[in-house]
This record gives C-alpha cells, structure tokens and sequence, in this order.
C-alpha cells in the first residue's frame, strides 16, 4: 500500500468533524500509513517505515525537519478540505520530497478541494510515476494542451527521475510544440513550389492545346458529310413568295453561270435565311439545290465541335473540298449561331478555331467554282461580326411567318395530300391562325387527318380542322381532371369576366371561343381571335387588352369579395403587367 504522512505524536489526525475523521481513517486504510514519533523515522525505500511498533515512516532522504513540516501540512490540510489553495501546498511539498504516489492517492480521494493548480500537480505526480497515458488524457480533459505542459512549470528539479535519465533503457519523455507561426511557414514554403510547378503545368497544357494536335483522340468519329441530289422543288415552297425570288437568282446562276458573269457582274458567295423556327429556311435551301439539280450538302451547326480540340476545324475543311470535287454544288448550314457566334477577346485560341476555319474557306473559293454556301439561323445578332460581312455572305433572306394569304397557300398545299371533305374552306382556318408558322400549319392538317382517322370519318371535315385548331391555339384537352363543383363554378364566373369584356370594350379583339373545359395548364381559356392580320396597335386596343386581362378578377370580386378572389388571374396579371410595361417603354401610349 502507498504511504501517507501522519501527525508527530503517533496517533492518526482526527477532527470533531466526522467528514474530516471518516476521511483520515480512510486515508489510513488506502495508503497504509502507521505513525511514530519524528525522530524515530527511518528509510525503507520508497516508502515510509518504521523500525519496530510502527514499521512505517517518511524516506531517509526527507530530513526531521521535513518530515514534521510534510506532518504539519498535512494537519492543515486535513482540517481544511475545501481549500483547493492549501492542497495544492501540501501537494507542492509532497512532489518535492519525491512522494508522487501520495499525491496521486489523495487527489483521487473524494471530497478534497481541488483546483487548476491542483490538477496540474496530479498530472505532474502521474507522469513521475510512470503512467504517462493516464497523465495525457487527464490533461486533454482539463483543456491542458499536454501533460507536458501542464508540469512545465514545476522546474527541472522537481521532475527527478520520472523522465528517465535519457539512456537507452531508461528514454527521456519530451514532447515537442510548434508555434502557429512555424506551422504557417512550413506550409507556405510547400505550397510556393507545389503553386509554381502547377502553373506551369497549366501553361504547357494551354499551349499544347493550341498549337498542335497531340492530344487530338485517334478515336474520334469522323462525321460522313451528307451529300444528296435534293427533290424538293420551289413549288412545294409556300407562303414565302419574296425569299423564294430571292433564291430563284441563285437557281439562274447554277444553271447558266455565263449570263452572269458576262456583263462583269457577280453573284454574292454566301446567303443568310434568317427568322423564326418553322418558317421554311431548311425547305427553301433544299428546294434551291433541288431546282439548279446540284448537289446539295447539309450539316447542322452543331455536328462540327466536339471535346477534342481541331475536330470542329477539320471538319469545315473536310465539307469544303467535297463540295468542290463535285462543283457546281450548294453548301447548307443550319443553325449557324452555333459555329458563327461572336468572339471576344477573352476566348481561348482552341475556341475560335472552326469559326476561323469556316472565314477562311469563305474566303477561299471564288465564284467560279460553282459553289454557293447558304446558312440558316434564328439569331442573326448574335453572329460574329466578319461572318456577315460583305463578301462573305452578301445576300440576307428574312424568312417571316406568313400572311393569312400565305397560310391559305400553306394550307391548300398540305390538304393536297389528305382526303377531305367539300365544306373544308382553307381560308376560314387561315383567318383564325394569326401567328402560325409553316410548320405549325402542316402539324394542323396532320393533327386533324389522325383525328378523323380515329373517328373512323371517311374524310377530313371543318370540324376536325377546328379541332386540331384549338389543339394547337389553347393546349391538349383534359377532359379526366377531376375539378370540385366550387372550382368549376369559380372558373365560369373568370372566364365569363373576360368574355364580357372582350364583347363589350371598344378596340377589343374579336371573342373566338370560351371554354371551363381544363386545357394545358389552365382550367379555362378564353379566346379572341383577329379576323384579319394586324401589324400595329392603338392606345385605344392597349386599353382594351388591359380591360379584358383584369376582366375575370374582377368579375370574380364583384360574385365573392375582394377577400375571396382565386389565383387563376396570375396568368392574366402577367400579361396585363407585360402589356402595360410595353405601352410606357415601348410604345409611349399613356
């Protein structure tokens, strides 16, 4: 058992507190202290050992002086307990006259004072007897950095034995600390080279990637240029009489290039279709190769680049030298905006590449080779700049959306093929369609022939036509959504709001239809219709538009309260706020 101290006159302190005594005694039993008188204490190793009828004592080395000084300290002590200040004074002497084992036994008693100072002791005490784990967590828990650190102060003498004497057998303890200084230093001199070398890596990537084709894959698909003899003739182009004059021109000079070139003039080398989707440009390039009856090439915008640099390149000189093998020939390519968009001065070499390419071969082959480029786009202001200069291409073809003359001829066109009924009148159909391509007109027939056809009619009638007509306008109906009788009573009042507004206010378009019945998106449409096409607006037909937006909020308002109006106006709030918008920014009718 460890050994404690114990009061001079041989008998066990003890106090009138009974804490104090019930302490004291269990002192006596742990650490297996026996008293004797100060001056009959001898050695007995590490221990306190008396001679004869008390066999215990303090360690030779602890002078008489001492020992009874570690006795009155421990009185002290022992008639203070709640003083963290007096333990760790005896404990600082205990450590000094080499008994750790002390320490440790009565910091670990409960009931004892204690404090930081105190615990720093302890962790002095563990480390000297050899229990260094101990002393580590014990210091992590006291939020001491390490045990260490916790007895640092404590001075080289007081640490005896208990790190060793730095031999072999016997090492020397020693943790070392870094200052956040250091630490930062060391990791600014690894990052400064890892940094360089880095940035040069990058560069010798970059330049690599612009100046030669070393990591240009061997496996890339080489994308066949289509080639075909074209069988689509101006007359399958309608609606679009001015662009088709315009390249009618270019037939003349494919078929007769002398007529042209003998009075000195020169056809431009590049023709621009531009406008909105489903206008024709496509059918109009095709219908020109198919009238010269040359070869015509086709290659969309986007089959040029791919990730590996100089493909897109290669492939612009690739389409160009078979169309001059087989000259006279016609080069089209759509959605130009995606190879010809505008540079800027910021773009890598390697993104400029095929734009590049594609100027050069522009500018390459003369007229005399037979070879027109024509380019579709949807976006004419977003092409660069050199592409639509003049010498390059000279001519620019808008291709609008037709006229209600253009949709009859559309229309007329596309019931050719199907079988229809005496009472379809194209023109009743091409009045109410204001706004629609080409495309979507021929979608229109189709939608109506796969509607009779699932009717089991024998032809196409008005009815059908109407049918694929709403379709188109106001969206797929949704005649399986399930809608509350509340709901759809709602949805009447704020269609009939707008209706009664359309009908009723000056300037107002032409009311086409109303329905409850759920289309698209919205729960109900009402729709106007112009009876012929417009291309401006009055003050007087913005207020009108206005009028019949808010018409179904407030008709809803007047049935229910303003506290009780439904969100199906948002839609009619957008367009009143783009429209109004519109009339100050725009059109300064206010």
């Amino acid at each position: 058992m460890t050994p404690a101290l114990i009061s001079s006159s041989g008998s066990i302190l003890a106090s009138s507190n009974a804490f104090k005594l019930a302490l004291t005694n269990a002192s006596v039993r742990r650490i297996g202290v026996l008293a004797r008188s100060r001056h009959q204490l001898a050695l007995n190793s590490r221990r306190f050992s008396l001679p004869n009828s008390a066999r215990r004592g303090f360690a030779s080395q602890a002078s008489a002086s001492s020992t009874s000084n570690l006795a009155n300290q421990e009185q002290i002590a022992n008639r203070d307990l709640s003083n963290a200040a007096v333990q760790s004074s005896f404990y600082r002497s205990l450590l000094q006259a080499n008994y750790p084992h002390i320490v440790v036994s009565r910091y670990e008693t409960p009931g004892i004072a204690t404090s930081t100072e105190c615990a720093q002791q302890y962790i002095e005490a563990l480390t000297k007897i050899g229990d260094h784990q101990k002393a580590e967590n014990v210091a992590r828990s006291l939020g001491l950095s390490t045990a260490s650190n916790a007895v640092a102060g404590s001075g080289a003498g007081s640490f005896g034995g208990a790190f060793g004497s730095g031999s072999r057998h016997d090492p020397i303890h020693v943790i070392v600390t870094e200052s956040p200084w250091i630490t930062f230093s060391k990791w600014v001199k690894w990052l400064i080279p890892v940094g360089l070398v880095s940035y040069g890596a990058y560069l010798s990537f970059n330049y690599l990637v612009e100046n030669s084709s070393i990591i240009k894959g061997s496996g890339v698909d080489d994308k066949s240029v289509e080639v075909s003899e074209s069988d689509v003739k101006f007359s399958d182009v309608c609606g679009v009489d001015e662009a088709r004059a315009e390249l009618e021109e270019v037939v003349e000079f494919l078929k007769d290039p002398s007529k042209f070139t003998g009075l000195g003039g020169q056809l431009p080398k590049g023709v621009l279709l531009t406008g909105p989707p489903g206008t024709g440009k496509t059918l109009l390039a095709r219908a020109t190769a198919g009238e010269a009856g040359v070869p015509f090439f086709f290659m969309s915008g986007s089959e040029f680049d791919e990730l590996y640099v100089g493909v897109g390149a290669k492939r612009v000189r690739d389409l160009f030298t078979k169309a001059r093998a087989r000259a006279p020939a016609i080069v089209f390519i759509d959605e130009l905006d995606a190879i010809g968009g505008k540079r800027k001065s910021r773009d890598q070499a390697y993104a400029k590449q095929t734009l590049n390419q594609l100027l050069v071969e522009l500018d390459g082959f003369s007229q005399t080779e037979g070879i027109i480029i024509i380019g579709a786009t949807n976006f004419p202001d977003s092409l660069d700049k050199a592409l639509t200069r003049p010498g390059r291409f000279d001519k620019i073809v808008n291709v609008d959306l037709p006229d209600v003359r253009g949709r009859i001829e559309i229309l007329k066109h596309h019931l050719k093929n199907i079988a229809v009924s005496k009472d379809v009148d194209p023109s009743v159909i091409a009045r109410s369609t204001t706004g629609l391509s080409g495309a979507a007109l021929k979608n229109l027939v189709n939608q109506a022939a796969l509607y009779a056809s699932h009717k089991n009619a024998l032809s196409v009638n008005m009815n059908h036509l109407e049918w694929a007509k709403d379709k188109v306008l106001m969206g797929g109906e949704r005649k399986t959504m399930v809608m509350t009788e509340e709901t759809r009573r709602n949805t009447a009042y704020h269609e009939a709001g707008h209706a009664i507004a359309a009908m009723f206010t000056e300037g107002a378009t032409p009311l086409y239809k109303a329905t409850i019945l759920p289309r698209g998106r919205a729960l109900g449409v009402t729709f106007q219709l112009p009876e012929m096409d417009k291309h401006d607006i009055t003050k007087t037909e913005c207020y009108a538009r206005l009028d019949v937006c808010m018409g179904g909020k407030i008709a809803e308002e007047m049935l229910y309260g303003p506290n009780n109006v439904t969100s199906g106006c948002s839609s009619d709030l957008t367009s009143a706020t783009r429209m109004a918008r519109a009339m100050i920014t725009s059109y300064e009718l206010y």
